[in-house]
């Protein structure tokens, strides 16, 4: 027997009967088992090993161009995992899979974060950031292959928001845990930037969470772990869910609908719509990155400007669009 097999027997002994087994896991393209891994941790390192998950570390949380300590797409998708394996594993559900979820669900994610996202939705008429991660591990990464991630991966990614529900409760649980990380790394963040106080919390979500991002996941995953033992769905109690609600709400009407923020959310706007038009004028100027030799699609153009760090962006637009100063 395999160190795989192994692990595999092991799920069955150890793990919840409304855990997913990697064992029952499904690819579209049939592979060879590795020894040591399961399906659901080789899908984890092939997220990790990507081109589009090393981009994340470029790529905006809410900060456009932040300082060193705040937080950047890839080490929200990290927290993510970190506060998803805990849930899964205090409901003794797969964390391999809870784990590749959570790598995978935001590698999608355009550059400037959500304005990105929005900019390109004005442009085409339909864009989803789930969608578009769903895209990238299917028919983007390794020259147009895709990555052939199992069927529950790619469930939970797209499934992390939007109207589709996952299948599996590990999808279910990063669904949430993508929440309770950004709202309280946010929170974490805007008292950073001076744009909050503790002071400023609803009353409601300091009695309920605590007043410190720590206490808050705390509470939560506590709220979390609680309404979900045992039950074959994942959800939390009717006053966490109302809480949650309520720092939300006040998250986007202080933070990320605040008036310091939207003068570079407007400009990250402007050059995402203008690299597209750039592009969708010179199709050409993108071949190189494009993995069939037909003509150039405006889904192809999508693809690739949906790929850019923030960084990276601003370079091709200045490129583009900024007069070059002559040296004498």
């Amino acid at each position: 027997m395999s160190i795989r097999e192994m692990l595999e027997e092991r799920e069955y002994t150890m793990l919840s009967p409304y855990a997913a087994k990697s064992r029952e896991s499904v690819r579209d393209r049939k592979e060879e088992p590795d020894p040591y891994r399961t399906d659901f941790q080789r899908d984890r390192d092939r997220i990790l090993h990507s081109k589009c998950f090393r981009r994340l570390k470029h790529k905006t949380q809410v900060y456009i161009a932040p300082g060193d300590h705040y937080r950047t797409r890839m080490t929200h998708t990290l927290e993510v995992g970190q506060i998803g394996r805990t849930i899964a594993r205090a409901l003794r559900l797969n964390e391999d899979l809870t784990e590749a979820i959570a790598m995978g669900h935001d590698v999608g994610h355009t550059p400037f974060g959500h304005v990105g996202e929005y900019a390109l939705r004005d442009m085409v008429g339909h864009f989803n950031h789930n969608e578009q991660s769903l895209r990238m591990v299917e028919s983007i990464e390794k020259n147009g292959q895709g990555l052939n991630l199992t069927t529950a991966v790619r469930d939970g990614i797209l499934g992390h928001t939007g109207s589709h529900m996952p299948l599996t409760l590990e999808g279910q649980i990063i669904r949430t845990a993508d929440r309770i990380a950004y709202l309280c790394h946010d929170f974490d963040d805007a008292l950073r930037a001076h744009m909050l106080r503790v002071n400023d919390l609803p009353k409601e979500v300091v009695q309920v969470f605590g007043d410190t991002h720590s206490k808050m996941i705390t509470a939560m995953v506590t709220d979390m772990v609680t309404s979900s033992m045992d039950q074959p769905v994942i959800s939390m109690s009717e006053r966490g869910m109302e809480t949650m609600n309520i720092f939300r709400r006040f998250m986007f009407e202080r933070v990320y609908r605040a008036p310091s923020l939207i003068p570079d959310r407007n400009k990250g706007d402007y050059v995402v719509k203008h690299l597209f038009m750039y592009y969708k004028e010179h199709p050409e100027a993108i071949r190189h990155e494009i993995h069939h030799d037909n003509p150039i699609t405006d889904q192809d153009i999508v693809d690739y400007v949906a790929g850019l760090t923030d960084n990276y962006a601003i370079k091709l637009f200045t490129e583009y669009y900024i007069p070059k100063v002559w040296d004498n």
